[in-house]
C-alpha cells in the first residue's frame, strides 16, 4: 500500500487518478491542493507518513507476539464424530432449544467459543439453550467437495443432533457455513424446525460482479499450484488480504496503542490468535466456492446442485433469521440479504458490526447475541423437554433479552 501510494501520486496531482465512486467528493475537494503542492516536498511528506504507520505496526506486532494472552478454554463433550469432523456440546445438562451451529471450513469453528468472555455458544448455554457446533477439523481428502459434504457428513451430524433432541432441530450457520446449512435444510426439512443464517453469502454477484468473476479465477488458478491437493493456510491468507490490503497495518498500528494489560489487548489477541491458527482448504471445496459460486453465481441462479438436487430457498417453508451485519466487506449485505428475500418466512438483522465483530465483538451481546437468543427460544421451543425445573427457570431468564 506505501508503494501504491507513493506511484498514485503523480496521477493524483494530474487528475487522471482513477478514485473509489465512494470517495469522489473528497477527491475534488483535494484536487486543488495536490495540484498546488510541491512535488517533492508532497512525496516525502506522504512517505514519512507511511513510515510512522510501518514502524507502529512493527511495535504492534512485537507486541502481539510477547503478549501472555493463551486459550484455555477445554472442549465440551463430544457426542458424534466422523474422520475430522466432531460435534461438541455446550449444554448437555440444559432442556433448552436444541440448535446445531455450522461454521466455516475456511477457518476454526471455535470462534463461536472464543473466549471465555467472547463466546456466544457459552453464552447461549448459560441461558439454558443447548448448542451443538459441528468442528470441521482439518480435511483429511481434498476430492471432498462442499456438495459432498453436506449431502454426507452435515446430513450425519444432523441425524445426531436430532437424535439427541428427540425431534427437529434450529439449524444456525455462519459465514459458508450458513450457505451450506440453507443446503441442508433444503435436503432434510423435516429435521429443521428453523434457520439461523449469521451473513451468510448466497448472492456472489450483488456487488461487484466483475471483481467476483475476477477472483474466481485466481482463487481457482491456485487450486492448481497445491501439490497435495489442498489450499495451504499461507494461499488463503493471500485471498483475503486481497479483500482489504491495509488491514495488517491498521489493525497492528491499534494494538501497538493498546494497553496490553487491558481487556481490549486479550480481546485483539484472542482474535488475531484465531485467525492465524488456519486450515487447508481441500482443492475440490476451492474450486467449487471459486468456480460455482463466485465465478457462475449458481447459488443465487438455483443452480447449485447438491444431494442431486437444486438447492431453492424459497421452498423452504420454515421461519429463518438472516443476520447482514452492516459493515462487513468479506459478505456485502445485499449477498447475504439475497437469502432473506428468498426464504418465504424469513426475518432479518443488520447490527452495526463487520462480518467477525457481529459475533466477537464488544458490541456483539447486545447486538447479536442477545437478539439471536429470543429468536431460538421463539422458535426451537417445541424442542424443549420437561425433566429438569433449573433450566426452564433459566429460559424464563433468557425470554426477556430479545
Amino acid at each position: 500500500m506505501a508503494l501504491t501510494s507513493l506511484a498514485a501520486l503523480p496521477l493524483a496531482r494530474s487528475g487522471s487518478l482513477a478514485w473509489n465512486a465512494s470517495l469522489q467528493k473528497e477527491a475534488a475537494a483535494l484536487a486543488p491542493r495536490l495540484a498546488a503542492a510541491d512535488p517533492a516536498r508532497l512525496t516525502d511528506a506522504v512517505a514519512r507518513a507511511w513510515a510512522g504507520r510501518l514502524e507502529a505496526m512493527v511495535r504492534g506486532i512485537a507486541a502481539y507476539r510477547a503478549h501472555p494472552y493463551r486459550r484455555d478454554l477445554s472442549d465440551p463433550p463430544v457426542v458424534w464424530s466422523e474422520g475430522s469432523a466432531r460435534l461438541l456440546d455446550y449444554g448437555p445438562e440444559n432442556d433448552g432449544p436444541v440448535t446445531l451451529f455450522v461454521p466455516s471450513l475456511v477457518n476454526r469453528a471455535y470462534i463461536l467459543d472464543l473466549s471465555a468472555r467472547r463466546s456466544l455458544l457459552r453464552h447461549l448455554a448459560g441461558l439454558g439453550h443447548r448448542p451443538l457446533l459441528l468442528d470441521w477439523g482439518v480435511p483429511d481428502d481434498p476430492r471432498i467437495s462442499v456438495g459432498d459434504l453436506i449431502a454426507g457428513r452435515l446430513v450425519r451430524a444432523l441425524d445426531a443432533a436430532v437424535g439427541l433432541a428427540g425431534g427437529p432441530v434450529v439449524l444456525a450457520g455462519y459465514c459458508m457455513g450458513g450457505t451450506m446449512a440453507t443446503a441442508l435444510a433444503f435436503l432434510r426439512p423435516q429435521l429443521v424446525r428453523a434457520l439461523a443464517l449469521l451473513a451468510a453469502p448466497w448472492d456472489f454477484h450483488a456487488v461487484r460482479p466483475e471483481t467476483a468473476r475476477i477472483g474466481a479465477l485466481l482463487g481457482e488458478a491456485l487450486t492448481h499450484l497445491a501439490p497435495d491437493g489442498f489450499l495451504s493456510v499461507d494461499q488463503l491468507q493471500m485471498i483475503f488480504l486481497g479483500n482489504d490490503p491495509d488491514l495488517v497495518v491498521r489493525k497492528f498500528q491499534a494494538f501497538a496503542a493498546m494497553d496490553p494489560a487491558s481487556e481490549t489487548a486479550a480481546d485483539f489477541v484472542a482474535l488475531e490468535d484465531w485467525a492465524n491458527d488456519g486450515v487447508r482448504l481441500a482443492g475440490a471445496v476451492a474450486r467449487e466456492c471459486f468456480r460455482d459460486w463466485y465465478g457462475d453465481n449458481r447459488p443465487a441462479g438455483g443452480r447449485w446442485v447438491v444431494g442431486g438436487r437444486a438447492v431453492r430457498p424459497e421452498m423452504l417453508d420454515l421461519p429463518a433469521l438472516v443476520v447482514a451485519p452492516a459493515n462487513d466487506r468479506l459478505v456485502p449485505g445485499p449477498s447475504a440479504l439475497a437469502l432473506a428475500t428468498a426464504l418465504p418466512r424469513a426475518e432479518t438483522l443488520q447490527p452495526p458490526a463487520a462480518h467477525v465483530g457481529m459475533v466477537v465483538g464488544p458490541d456483539a451481546p447486545v447486538t447479536l447475541w442477545a437478539p439471536l437468543a429470543s429468536w431460538l427460544l421463539r422458535h426451537g421451543a417445541a424442542t424443549l423437554r420437561s425433566s429438569k425445573p433449573s433450566s426452564r427457570r433459566a429460559l424464563r431468564r433468557a425470554a426477556p433479552m430479545g
